[in-house]
């Protein structure tokens, strides 16, 4: 279906929040080129910059203020991870208040994602926080969508949704 991404999946940017876009960018420019649908795309380049953010925000650069960052595709998946020079505390998802301004980064990788993890090397000079993200067509995506919601999809209502007009009563 898909192939290899080529050696320019593996980068060192620099330790700055202008490394998000440069990296993102790149991802989609990558799987777009290797024909990973569009939606696809899109979550694991949302993906990516959650982690890269989470990076910059929580941990340490890597020496020479740098961040590594990667992406892999392989079969029917695409890895990313993003390695730092680690933090005080370890990558987890957290339950934010509904007013809080931040802390659904992981949340996200979360839902988007296969599954993630944390690797850190034993001499603690590196973190790593990785996902997997399914790569399907857009006939596969159609498929799963009819079995889940039906051949016609919701038509603007989800389970449980009535949509009501005034003009209804």
């Amino acid at each position: 279906m898909c192939m290899e991404v080529g050696t320019s999946s593996v980068q060192m940017l620099p330790y700055t929040a202008s490394s998000v876009g440069v990296a993102r960018r790149r991802l989609l420019g990558d799987l777009t080129e290797a024909g990973v649908h569009e939606a696809t795309a899109c979550d694991a380049s949302l993906i990516l910059s959650e982690l890269i953010s989470n990076a910059l925000r929580h941990a340490s650069p890597l020496p020479g203020g740098m961040v590594k960052v990667s992406w892999r595709l392989s079969g029917d998946r695409v890895e990313i991870a993003v390695g730092d020079g680690g933090g005080p505390t370890a990558p987890v998802v957290n339950r934010p208040a509904a007013g809080a301004l931040g802390g659904r980064g992981l949340g996200i990788v979360d839902r988007l994602s296969l599954r993630w993890g944390v690797y850190t090397r034993p001499d603690g000079g590196e973190t790593t926080v990785w996902a997997e993200l399914a790569l399907s067509t857009e006939g596969e995506r159609h498929r799963r969508n009819a079995a889940k919601n039906g051949p016609d999809g919701h038509r603007g209502t989800g389970p449980g949704l009535v949509i009501a007009s005034s003009r209804d009563a």
